[in-house]
């Protein structure tokens, strides 16, 4: 079975396994304990958000060990504006994962926030000067992917950071608007660098890149005032109490480390493999169309997505799986549901074409990328409108 599906997760890397096991199997200890065995827990730790860090660009203190990208989402929305007093508002964007949406959601129905959604253009991207002018005097948090998991396209982050940083807030206020992203799609494609983004707040997934599931990081700057979503013994310097992981952050730190040593050569080998498998795809496939921003920069290079009219995006994707290869339709639809994905609908995709969404992605060591690829979908995309031969 050949998997294009990398995307919703990654196989585990090798080096990172063996990281986990020897940390699991040597370093039993809690790192709070105060013994030789809970030392070393300590030290094992600290190495391994000193790893991360540096590959970040950011300071060893703002890197909290999470389980995850959507507990690192959570933590930082929630932990942000809870933590701000004063302010009441929170921008963020219609195309955003469900781990971002849920949270405002949150915030919305409990705390009595109010939240401004800025549109997106047809290639689900942002205006930073849409932002900028969304930012109130109560303005806690900007919320916006760097990279989308539906479409791949790429938001102008550092432009947006650069924009909120040119506003003249009212000096009485707690801080300027502070900016989050989610950076799970980006990590091992896209420069990670904490600074050079100009972002105060960025969410990673483990599993995104080669690491375990159920292993994350929120990077947060130390200065901003944050309620915990988890109260307990005061772990991660009071920001998440809870024994850490301290396997998985090593497993993390090296999955990580490697991701970033391939990043360049991945990027241009699946972007070689995506530009001509989307050619392919419009030109075999009548009525084909690419979904989100086209082949270039404003792309991620391992991912490419389209709607097919006159399918059904799930029974192509089941042809597909008959044909021996794995992907996604692409839509949010939970289990039962006919909705179409959040992400096209905002895009301005009617919703019976959102529904036609297909989803193909690669992994960081490319291989044999899309090779081969058009041509199964194409005849999967034929069965499913009865016209096989």
């Amino acid at each position: 079975m050949r998997y294009l599906d990398h995307a919703a997760t990654t196989p585990v890397r090798e080096e990172a396994l063996a990281a986990l096991l020897e940390v699991q199997r040597e370093v039993f200890g809690n790192p709070s304990s105060h013994h030789s065995a809970g030392e070393r827990a300590a030290a094992v730790l600290a190495s391994a958000r000193g790893r991360v860090a540096r590959v970040l660009r950011c300071r060893p203190g703002e890197v909290v060990f999470t389980s995850g990208g959507t507990e690192a989402d959570n933590f930082a929305i929630k932990g942000i504006v809870l933590g701000a007093p004063g302010a009441r508002h929170i921008i963020t964007s219609p195309i955003e994962h469900d781990a971002v949406l849920a949270s405002v959601d949150y915030l919305v129905r409990l705390h009595g926030v109010e939240a401004t959604f800025v549109s997106v253009d047809a290639a689900g991207r942002v205006d930073p000067a849409e932002v900028a002018a969304a930012v109130r005097d109560d303005t806690a948090l900007v919320s916006i992917a760097y990279a989308n998991n539906e479409v791949g396209t790429v938001q102008p982050i550092a432009e947006i950071a650069a924009a909120l940083r040119a506003l003249d807030r009212p000096r009485s206020l707690p801080g300027r608007a502070w900016l989050h992203t989610d950076a799970v799609q980006a990590a091992g494609w896209l420069p990670l660098d904490f600074e050079a983004l100009g972002v105060d707040a960025m969410a990673l997934a483990g599993h995104k890149f080669g690491a375990p599931r159920g292993v994350g990081a929120a990077i947060i700057r130390s200065r901003i005032p944050l309620e915990p979503l988890f109260h307990g013994g005061g772990q991660e310097r009071g920001r998440r109490s809870g024994t850490e992981f301290v396997a998985g952050a090593v497993a993390f730190a090296t999955a990580l480390e490697l991701a970033e040593a391939d990043r360049e050569a991945a990027y241009a080998a699946a972007a070689r493999s995506r530009d001509a498998f989307v050619e392919e795809v419009l030109h075999r496939i009548p009525g084909a169309r690419l979904t989100g921003a086209e082949p270039g920069p404003g792309r991620m290079p391992h991912l490419a997505s389209f709607v097919l009219p006159g399918t059904a995006g799930e029974g192509v994707l089941l042809e597909f799986e008959r044909r021996g290869l794995l992907a996604s339709a692409g839509s949010a639809c939970a289990a039962g549901d006919d909705e179409p994905s959040h992400v096209l609908t905002a895009m301005g995709v009617p919703r019976e074409e959102a529904q036609t969404s297909v989803r193909f992605s690669l992994s960081h060591r490319v291989g044999e990328g899309f090779d081969g690829v058009a041509e199964q979908l194409e005849r999967a995309a034929a069965a499913v409108r009865g016209l096989a031969t």
